[in-house]
């Protein structure tokens, strides 16, 4: 349970910073902001096992890797979605 917590505040964490402060979506609102939550649980899940285990550890998760994980699939995703979306 803690473990899915932590992962799940980096995911809450980067997609705000990501969504309301660098205004990176496809579309503004609450409903973009929710699927890069999940997006980004997905990649913060990820990112110990792509990146590896590096440095500080809570409750079971690399933060660094997690933190990393979820920024590359979010990125990834909307620049996806708008190229897609633009052709």
């Amino acid at each position: 349970m803690a473990c899915f917590l932590t992962l799940l505040i980096i995911s809450v964490v980067v997609s705000a910073v990501l969504h309301f402060v660098f205004k990176l979506y496809v579309r503004p609102g609450i409903n973009s902001f929710i699927s890069k939550v999940i997006l980004g649980y997905i990649g913060a899940w990820q990112g110990s096992a792509v990146f590896g285990e590096w440095l500080v550890k809570v409750y079971g998760v690399s933060l660094i890797p997690a933190i990393l994980g979820s920024l590359a699939l979010l990125i990834l995703m909307v620049d996806l979605v708008k190229t897609v979306k633009t052709k």
